[in-house]
């Protein structure tokens, strides 16, 4: 066997499994783009096609014939279309600018100043992240109703004739920017700690003032971080659909979202144009996000230094007592308020209040509405549907989403870099957008997957696959190729590997992904609107439909109930994670 005839045989041997492995990594790549070409490209071409004709899905069935861009040219001349566009740039981009002044006055204030209680401060900064859309609407309705909110029988009571309207223009931009800031606070924290502060003191020594060096060394040289910030969170917003449906509604102020999800509940359902304002809405969103990859892929960090570097800490005497009393307020406004709004019409058997004293009078308060709810049929079949949705989402899309990132970040098999980039796409389709092309693709096909709950799951996972895919990437990363290769060596296949190490080193990560990803399916509003039937209910359409009744009682006791189910899995997610799912629940809004 050592002579040249043993030589052929282990030349034979080699190229026969050479062969095979490329067969079988063909055959996985191939698997993998059916897969996604089944959970993003075929709901995003029915929802293009849905757009370019005129038939009705449900009624007529998909025809190729009376192709035409009709759709299009019919909402780009509709007023209500161009009204709800304005409205939606008004509001994200005054959302955008508030968010930019709060998140970067914050990074500053943690990273650039002695302020006390640093700690806290940047704790606060990032609490909004974790509140459901829906959840902050409801709670700032109550606050903020021009007749019956809490803010307006406070004022009342203390003799000032200030009037709040939340239920307005304005109310939308201030809600959106203080949710949204810590968009901002995330990027812009993060390069103020990666720049070499000599750059600052070179300013300060040729004579520019604090407040100069400021606005002209400090801000320009992280402007990269601000832009990808205000352009994120401009995104997100685009997409948010529970904060202008409650703070919307009561005066018809309609957003590009509110109008799609109106357009398929008019009698007939105006199907085809839905789908063409969403086809827009999608384009909008997707220049935006490409826009932001150019902006971070740019000379975003050129400020770095080789060496290594502390952040200069600006001694701000007394006035640091003043910045970490701004940090209180914000934690008030964005926590505390809506909080205390959410549990007095909890617990208030009606939610008209007169004055202070009836505020306090404790003969208001009972357990009625709780009692309610949980009299309802549907809240337990509700709570329940969200959890198998979450559990399916959660263990589908997680396996999916470590077949996908193994193979993008642990392989060199040829077609990666296309699975790469078709399950990055859907970061670029906001939530609604998902669910009126899931809608396109599954309504009209009998027997099909409309009206049960894989539906919702499966465009959960879809529309979650990006952030998903993100936070086990950073997992992957961090496991040296050595230690797979020691396994070949010791003659381990590509499955014993993954088994024996791969997965036990990368545990930490996929379970925080999976808990991700469950709580991302619970809070989910936009896609589950077009996608559930009275028997696949889901928590969070349930307490839009108590809003939309006109119980703020039941709906504050039930979004009490989500945020403390939620508090309890996001909790546990970042024990599980170490803080690792914080940035993808920011991102998903």
């Amino acid at each position: 066997m050592h002579g040249p005839a043993g030589r052929r045989t282990e030349i034979t041997h080699s190229a026969s499994e050479g062969v095979r492995r490329r067969v079988w990594s063909a055959l996985w790549v191939t698997l993998l783009l059916a897969i996604l070409g089944f959970l993003v490209i075929y709901p995003v071409f029915m929802l293009l096609l849905g757009a370019l004709t005129d038939t009705n899905p449900v009624v007529d069935g998909f025809s190729l014939s009376h192709l035409s861009i009709t759709n299009f040219l019919t909402v780009l001349a509709n007023p209500n279309v161009a009204e709800a566009l304005r409205n939606t740039l008004i509001a994200c981009g005054g959302g955008t600018l508030i968010a930019v002044v709060i998140g970067l006055l914050f990074s500053w204030i943690v990273v650039r100043t002695n302020t006390p209680f640093k700690g806290f401060i940047a704790a606060a900064s990032i609490l909004p992240l974790f509140a459901p859309p829906l959840v902050a609407g409801v709670a700032w309705a109550i606050l903020g109703s021009p007749k019956t909110g809490l803010i307006n029988t406070m004022f009342k009571w203390i003799g000032l004739d200030w009037r709040v309207d939340l239920y307005s223009l304005t109310g939308l931009v201030f809600v959106f920017g203080i949710y949204y800031a810590p968009y901002v606070y995330m990027f812009t924290s993060s390069a103020l700690r990666n720049m070499d502060p000599s750059l600052e003191e070179a300013a300060e020594i040729s004579g520019a003032s604090a407040f100069a060096t400021l606005f002209s060394v400090t801000f320009p040289l992280i402007m990269p971080a601000i832009v990808s910030g205000m352009l994120l969170s401009f995104i997100v917003m685009l997409g948010i659909y529970g904060i202008p449906a409650v703070l919307g509604a009561p005066t018809n102020l309609a957003v590009l979202t509110t109008y799609i999800f109106k357009l398929t509940n008019w009698s007939p359902p105006l199907y085809n144009t839905a789908a063409a304002v969403a086809i827009i809405l999608m384009v909008v969103t997707g220049g935006l996000v490409f826009l932001q990859q150019k902006v971070l892929s740019g000379r975003s960090y050129t400020t770095v230094a080789g060496k290594a570097f502390r952040p200069r800490s600006l001694d701000l005497g007394r006035w640091r007592w003043f910045t970490f009393g701004l940090g209180i307020v914000y934690l008030v406004i964005v926590v505390v308020l809506p909080s205390l709004a959410l549990i007095v019409a909890a617990f208030r058997k009606f939610m008209f209040i007169r004055d202070a004293a009836s505020l306090f009078d404790m003969r208001q308060y009972s357990l009625m509405h709780f009692n309610s709810i949980f009299d309802n049929p549907l809240t337990m079949r509700s709570i329940y549907n969200a959890v198998e949705v979450g559990v399916i989402t959660a263990v589908v899309g997680g396996a999916l989403a470590f077949a996908i990132g193994y193979t993008i970040h642990r392989t060199q098999v040829t077609g990666r870099r296309w699975i790469d980039l078709i399950s990055t796409v859907p970061v670029a389709i906001p939530g609604l957008v998902v669910g009126v092309a899931y809608l396109w693709a599954w309504i009209g096909v009998p027997g099909g997957l409309y009206g049960t709950i894989w539906i919702l799951a499966l465009a959960f996972i879809a529309r979650f696959m990006p952030d998903t895919v993100k936070a086990l990437s950073t997992s992957f990363l961090q496991i040296h190729r050595e230690l797979e290769e020691a396994a070949w060596v010791c003659g381990k296949g590509m499955l014993g590997t993954i088994r024996t190490i791969v997965l036990p080193l990368a545990r930490p990560g996929v379970i925080a992904s999976m808990t991700l990803l469950f709580v991302l399916a619970i809070r989910e509003l936009g896609s589950s609107l077009f996608l559930y039937t009275s028997n696949t209910m889901v928590m969070s359409v349930l307490l839009l439909d108590y809003y939309e009744g006109g119980n703020i009682g039941k709906t504050a006791a039930f979004s009490i109930v989500q945020t403390i189910l939620l508090g309890v899995l996001i909790g546990g997610a970042n024990w599980l994670s170490r803080g690792a799912a914080q940035g993808s629940v920011a991102r998903t809004g």
